[in-house]
């Protein structure tokens, strides 16, 4: 049922038929070893969790993660419900759906809707349209969503709807094996085909910004040029990594802020006109491509340039 406000609610990760015994080929291993094993559809990180919160019983019993296991043990899976403070409401959101199966749900996120709620946006976010659209998501942590993109930045996002296919994704971003390509429009004239590797982390004054340091996490930008303009060029982006504002603080730090940037924009002396009255970072997450979680199958989807993108294109080849 939509709504327009926070309530305190119970968010139930249940997983079903998950009771097993462990097999004779973990004979000696601690038991979060051999839960990594028996259970390789969740990541280690929520098993842990799971052991810690006595939700993971060895032969009816909560036990130590370290303690051995020697086969034949039965194993279950007993969550309960978690208790979440400021969950949000499902709300009747128009969501620009471009797949949906199963296992996952591929979107087009138009430029100003914030994907997680958050301060000062706890209401008509992605997630809040997420699940009105499909109730279940409320037991995926997040409602699914395994990346993001900024308020201002369209294009394609994959959102998981299962656990089993959030630690697939998870897994294969971790792996840099998910394709995610962007156009963007930048100030100035690149000269050739590049790439930015430079770590990013916090602005060490400017708190709400990100910034190329050296102790940044790492993160790599690859860039090709597609058009040059009198006063841009048109650039294919694609991410090895996923750090925040990644393309925004790379482009940056390379002397070609993306235009329209509030945040990380250029320095003063932009000529009047279409780059300067663009009123959001010129950025489109346009290619999206992965493995599907349950067949297998490579899959890619291309979202076509958003109306406001397309006519500043136009204008700069006119």
């Amino acid at each position: 049922m939509a709504g327009t406000g926070i309530k305190e609610t119970q968010n139930y990760n249940a997983v079903e038929g998950h009771e097993r015994h462990v097999p004779a080929d973990c004979a000696g291993m601690r038991f979060d070893q051999a839960l990594a094993r028996m259970f390789p559809e969740h990541s280690r990180s929520r098993l842990a969790a799971w052991v810690k919160d006595g939700q993971v019983k060895l032969d009816h019993s909560a036990v130590d993660a370290k303690r051995k296991v020697w086969g034949g043990e039965r194993v279950s899976l007993a969550l309960q419900p978690e208790a979440r403070d400021s969950v949000a409401e499902a709300e009747s959101i128009e969501l620009d759906i471009v797949h949906e199966d199963a296992a996952l749900l591929v979107l087009n996120k138009p430029a100003g809707l914030v994907v997680h709620p958050g301060s000062g946006n706890w209401q008509g976010t992605l997630l809040n349209g997420l699940l009105h659209h499909h109730p279940p998501l409320a037991a995926i942590p997040r409602a699914g969503i395994v990346h993001r993109l900024d308020k201002d930045t369209s294009g394609l996002l994959v959102v998981a709807k299962t656990l089993e296919a959030q630690t697939d994704l998870v897994r294969q971003l971790q792996a840099r094996t998910v394709v995610r390509q962007y156009l963007a429009l930048v100030h100035g004239a690149v000269a050739r085909d590049g790439s930015v590797d430079a770590p990013i982390g916090r602005h060490q004054t400017q708190r709400t910004r990100m910034a190329v340091t050296e102790h940044g996490r790492a993160a790599r930008t690859h860039y090709r040029v597609l058009e040059r303009y009198a006063a841009a060029t048109l650039l294919e982006c694609s991410l090895d990594t996923g750090r925040t504002h990644q393309i925004r603080v790379h482009m940056q730090s390379i002397g070609h802020p993306l235009v329209g940037d509030p945040v990380y924009r250029a320095g003063r002396g932009i000529a009047a006109g279409p780059l300067a009255s663009f009123k959001r970072q010129a950025l489109h997450a346009y290619r999206l491509g992965l493995m599907h979680p349950l067949s297998g199958a490579p899959m890619q989807w291309e979202a076509p340039v958003p109306a406001d993108m397309r006519e500043l294109l136009r204008e700069l080849a006119a």
